[in-house]
């Protein structure tokens, strides 16, 4: 009898576990980019795939387009513990850990393969220890993003041309010290108002992968498309880190599998996509220009690096040391 009341204890204890192992499991998943984005059907195919392996128990809806705040408001939720997750950058992820912004740096490499490099290297798990400190848990980080061009009312092939231009920049430093480096003015606005910004002149330019150029429409109010490549852009995909190490050891293996998987669908479609775009571009009326003086802007630029104080001394030598 007394064997059978202790199992019927132990029976009673473990049933909230079980319940709660067993219930489903909802994350909001935001970004601010639109639906016809590689990023976005990215985030679609990790959530099909979450669900479909988790028979459903895992729930993942996207929020595309802001609509769950501006990229680094959602950031901020997620430092918060709230149960979201975000398409963000290096560059917005440094308002936490300061050194993971050099990967948003410009001309920081010639093709984006070379990133392998540095996310596969000691100090890149260096910053992701320091991510999970800060509270972040990067379901990924390195999925190809495009390279950013900038797209204007007439061509910019070296930077003299952008001399006091007003340029529509995140509210991210270091796309305010590239552009200040280029001689630009920098001009802060979320992305969901790039298109009246620039219909209504606020800004004079802006810049950003094919993919969201185009999915913003703003070929509708600007025809000149200048391939500066100023960013090879990489994106990731952070979470609560408490959140995430109190979910399921099965759920929370699942999560960065199919993360993996999906890094490799937005890197793989952002390549097969981008040079579709261009031809869209063309047959909007957009003129591609091409015949840059790249050297003048990888010199112009390269002042950025020596506009974060909060950055560990000699981060610019390893990164370089890493990518030789």
């Amino acid at each position: 009898m007394r064997t059978t009341r202790r199992a019927v204890l132990a029976a009673t204890l473990a049933a909230p576990a079980l319940a709660r192992a067993q219930s489903t499991i909802r994350i909001r998943f935001a970004h601010s980019l639109s639906t016809v984005e590689p990023a976005h059907q990215a985030a679609e195919f990790f959530a099909k795939n979450v669900a479909a392996r988790t028979n459903n128990r895992v729930q993942i809806e996207v929020f595309p387009g802001e609509q769950l705040g501006s990229g680094r408001d959602v950031n901020e939720m997620i430092r918060q513990g709230a149960n979201v997750m975000n398409i963000t950058d290096p560059g917005y992820l440094s308002d936490f850990v300061p050194d993971v912004g050099i990967l948003n740096g410009p001309y920081l490499v010639q093709e984006y393969d070379q990133f392998g490099r540095l996310l596969d290297s000691d100090w890149y798990r260096g910053v992701d220890a320091a991510l999970q400190k800060a509270g972040f848990r990067m379901i990924m980080m390195g999925a190809y993003f495009g390279a950013r061009h900038m797209i204007a009312d007439r061509p910019i092939r070296r930077p003299a041309e952008m001399a006091g231009m007003t340029v529509r920049v995140p509210p991210n430093q270091m796309w305010i010290e590239t552009f200040r480096s280029l001689g630009a003015r920098p001009t802060t606005v979320q992305w969901s108002e790039i298109y009246n910004a620039l219909q209504q002149n606020v800004v004079q330019a802006a810049e950003a992968p094919y993919g969201s150029l185009w999915g913003a429409r703003l070929q509708e109010v600007r025809k000149v498309i200048s391939t500066t490549g100023h960013f090879q852009a990489l994106t990731g995909w952070p979470i609560n880190n408490g959140y995430f190490n109190r979910l399921p050891a099965d759920v929370r293996a699942v999560l960065l599998e199919e993360g993996g998987k999906a890094q490799q669908e937005q890197t793989r479609l952002t390549r097969e996509q981008e040079a579709g775009f261009v031809e869209r571009f063309r047959g909007a009326g957009v003129e591609i220009v091409s015949d840059l003086d790249i050297p003048a802007f990888q010199a112009a630029s390269a002042a950025t690096y020596k506009a974060f104080p909060k950055w560990t001394p000699g981060l610019y030598d390893t990164v370089r040391k890493l990518l030789a």
